[in-house]
């Protein structure tokens, strides 16, 4: 398969009023997140369609353009890691041309292909963060008239929620449906909440991006887990603890598990699994999907290999359990407004002690399943699925759920799970 590139140019917003408005305050919390790639491929079929490829690249470029008048952090760039300026820099968008048919890419998707779809590498370090646009397109057309839609999203501003706003907007201004597009005007709910510091906090920065990052050859493999064997994991997770395990609950339990018990573990290994939480949930009242901004926190549980082979899948969860318990309204409340930057310094601080062990292993998990990533619709339908990347970059080992989206798999997760 040949994925060749056909043009390349910037879509900025339409609107020259844009380019008037203030500066976008980043918030707190984007200053200590490290600047990278989170990637998202759609995957559409175009039968239902009499648009062309051309048509196509059209109207999604002429929708983005109006989709940024609105949410025109996302065409800017980050200046001195405080605010986002220059939104007539706009969003990278390319288009290529793949020499096969989609269903027959689709029905073994090469994960080592997979980031050719892509604008950007995903998930890499990017160590000039000014020069990174907050998100890229690349419009890949197949054979057939199918299409992979690959998004780079950069993470400095933007999370799963934000991903999910920003596209259902998109989506929305691109089916004529202008009325379900963002209307909401406080985009900057963040940085009122987690008031950023001047100067930045540029050590507690290279902090996390430690705990993120790691030089290190790793492998990406895609584990689908159906409802069947999904009811069978959270029964064996319930205990006295754990009455009603989640799906996601019960498969970072297994998939911890098997990282425990893996070869190379030794007597003296660590492990830590940092599970985000998202804190629009937990405000009063509920922040919106349309908060541009980083609004998660890891909630880290610390096992000893030791206990390893002795605890059990409900020991583990309950453990997780109170680690995600422990992120909660009371502690969000703390953390508010002005004081919020020595609190913040000392959940940083406790990331970065449970993180410091010679044989260290570390794992990430985020969990999409809510986001609505296989709900799109930009007027072709939903997609047939939605991938994420083939390779992690330098990321550290990291475990993303994701609903399926497929009739065929019904309450099915997909697990995408990176280990060096």
């Amino acid at each position: 398969m040949e994925i060749s590139i056909v043009s390349k140019e910037v879509v900025r917003p339409s609107s020259l009023d844009v380019h008037l408005l203030k500066p976008f305050k980043i918030s707190l919390l984007d200053q200590l997140t490290p600047t990278t790639f989170s990637p998202l491929i759609l995957f559409y079929p175009m039968r239902n369609t009499h648009l062309k490829g051309t048509q196509i690249s059209t109207q999604l470029k002429e929708s983005l353009s109006k989709t940024l008048d609105r949410l025109y952090p996302f065409a800017g760039r980050v200046r001195d890691n405080l605010i986002i300026n220059d939104y007539d820099e706009g969003v990278p968008h390319i288009e290529t041309r793949v020499n096969t048919h989609l269903f027959e890419f689709l029905q073994n998707p090469p994960m080592e292909l997979l980031d050719q779809c892509l604008p950007y590498p995903p998930f890499s370090y990017q160590p000039n963060p000014d020069q990174v646009p907050q998100a890229a397109v690349q419009l890949n057309i197949f054979d057939c008239g199918g299409i992979a839609l690959g998004l780079c999203l950069s993470h400095k501003i933007i999370d799963g929620a934000t991903t999910s706003g920003f596209l259902r907007s998109w989506a929305a201004n691109s089916r004529g449906a202008c009325h379900e597009a963002v209307t909401y005007k406080n985009l900057s709910e963040s940085s009122i909440i987690f008031p950023p510091q001047n100067p930045s906090p540029n050590h507690h920065l290279s902090v996390m991006e430690k705990i993120w990052f790691r030089e290190a050859k790793s492998k990406t493999r895609r584990f689908v887990f159906n409802a069947k064997a999904i009811a069978s994991l959270r029964s064996e997770c319930k205990g006295e603890r754990v009455s009603n395990p989640t799906r996601i609950e019960a498969l970072s339990a297994f998939i911890l598990k098997s990282v425990m018990l893996a070869p190379r573990s030794t007597a003296n290994s660590r492990f830590v699994l940092h599970q985000a939480v998202n804190l629009r949930r937990l405000t009063e009242p509920r922040l919106s999907t349309f908060s541009v901004g980083n609004l998660f926190l890891f909630a880290s549980a610390a096992y000893n290999m030791e206990h390893a082979a002795e605890m059990e899948l409900h020991e583990l969860v309950a453990r997780m359990k109170q680690a995600v318990g422990s992120i909660n309204r009371e502690y969000l409340k703390i953390l508010h407004g002005d004081e919020s930057f020595p609190k913040v310094c000392e959940y940083i601080k406790k990331i970065e002690e449970v993180s410091t062990h010679k044989n260290l292993n570390a794992i990430i998990s985020s969990s999409w399943l809510k986001f609505g990533f296989n709900e799109v619709d930009f007027g072709w339908g939903n997609p047939i699925w939605s991938g994420i990347s083939g390779e992690f970059g330098s990321f550290r080992n990291l475990t993303i759920f994701k609903e399926i989206g497929s009739a065929d798999y019904d309450n099915a997760v997909e697990a995408w799970v990176t280990l060096d």
